[in-house]
C-alpha cells in the first residue's frame, strides 16, 4: 500500500537507514546565538539549509563556495529574514584562494568560532572509464580533502589561541561501510579527510578545539540527481540533513551515524572476502565499465 508516491513505513526506513537527529530551535540558539559560523558549500544543497537555520538561531554565518551570484541569493534571503550572513567566493581547490579566504574572514570579523567543511565533489565512474581521467582523482582529492585540510590548517590557530573552536566535518556514510564499485575516487578523498580530522583531533582538543564528523547518509541534492539509482533510494532532504548538522555544531559529538551503519561497517570487516564478492557481483549485473580491464 503506498501514501502518495510512497509506501506506508518510508519515512521508517528513511530514519533507519540515514538517521533523523533533530535539535530544538531553543537548544541550537542557545549554542550558537552571537557566534560566527563559516559554511563551506553554501550556495545549494546541505550547506545552504545548516546556513538558513544556523542564521535562524542566531549566527553569523559566512557563506563560503565558488558561486558568487547564488551565495547572494542566500544572503539576502538570510537577511530578509532578520539573519546575519556574509558572502565569501571561494574555490577550495585553490591553496592561494583558501589563504586569501582565511585572511579575509579573520580581518573583518576577528575569529571563527565554529567551522562546517561541507563543500564537496562527487564523481561515480568505473576504473575501465578512468584510465585517461587521472584529473578526477586530482580534483575530488582537492575538493573533498586537501583543499578542506588547507582550510582548518589556516583557521586553527587562531581557534587554538583562543582556547575555543569547533570543526564539523560533513562526510558520508560510504567511508564506513564496505566500499563501492565506481565509487572509488570519491570515497579516498573523502576517507582521507577523515582520518586526517580525526588524528589531529588528539591533537587539538587540548586546546579547546574540538572536532564532530557527521557520516552522512543519502541526502537527495544536485549531488545525487545525477545518478538515477540514488533518486529510488530513501535518503534525506538537505533540510534533515542540515538538521543533523546542525545537531553536531550545538552538541559538539564525536560523530553522528546513521543507525545501520555499525552493523554494516562491523559485518563488512568480519566477512569482508563474501561481502567484497557479493559487490562485485553487483558490479557486474549493472554493466560494469564500458571498457574492458585489458588493452
Amino acid at each position: 500500500m503506498v501514501t502518495g508516491k510512497r509506501p506506508i513505513g518510508w519515512s521508517l526506513l528513511v530514519a533507519l537507514t540515514n538517521g533523523r537527529a533533530r535539535i530544538a530551535d531553543d537548544r541550537l540558539a542557545a549554542a550558537v546565538r552571537d557566534q560566527v559560523v563559516l559554511v563551506t558549500g553554501a550556495s545549494y544543497g546541505i550547506g545552504e539549509a545548516t546556513a538558513r537555520r544556523l542564521a535562524r538561531a542566531g549566527a553569523t554565518v559566512l557563506l563560503v563556495a565558488r558561486t558568487t551570484d547564488q551565495l547572494e541569493v542566500v544572503a539576502d534571503e538570510i537577511r530578509a529574514d532578520g539573519g546575519a550572513a556574509f558572502v565569501y567566493p571561494a574555490n577550495l581547490a585553490d591553496p592561494a584562494a583558501v589563504e586569501e579566504l582565511a585572511r579575509t574572514v579573520l580581518a573583518e570579523h576577528g575569529h571563527v568560532d565554529v567551522l562546517v567543511s561541507n563543500a564537496g565533489k562527487s564523481i561515480r565512474r568505473s576504473v575501465a572509464d578512468s584510465y585517461q581521467r587521472f584529473h578526477d582523482i586530482e580534483r575530488t582529492n582537492a575538493v573533498n580533502y586537501l583543499g578542506p585540510a588547507k582550510l582548518v590548517l589556516e583557521l586553527l590557530p587562531s581557534m587554538r589561541e583562543r582556547g575555543s573552536g569547533h570543526i564539523v566535518n560533513v562526510s558520508t556514510a560510504g567511508v564506513r561501510t564496505p566500499p563501492m564499485a565506481r565509487w572509488s575516487a570519491y570515497l579516498a578523498s573523502k576517507s582521507a579527510f577523515d582520518v586526517w580530522l580525526r588524528c589531529i583531533a588528539q591533537e587539538i582538543r587540548g586546546d579547546g578545539v574540538t572536532t564532530s564528523t557527521v557520516y552522512m547518509g543519502l541526502v537527495h541534492t544536485r549531488m545525487s540527481e545525477p545518478t538515477p539509482v540514488l533518486n529510488k533510494m530513501p535518503g534525506l532532504t538537505p533540510e534533515q540533513a542540515a538538521d543533523q548538522v546542525c545537531t553536531a555544531v550545538a552538541e559538539r559529538p564525536h560523530n553522528i551515524t546513521p543507525p545501520m551503519v555499525r552493523p554494516a561497517d562491523a559485518l563488512g570487516n568480519l566477512l569482508r572476502v563474501p561481502t567484497d564478492r557479493l559487490l562485485e557481483q553487483y558490479f557486474r549485473r549493472t554493466g560494469g565499465g564500458t571498457k574492458r580491464g585489458k588493452l
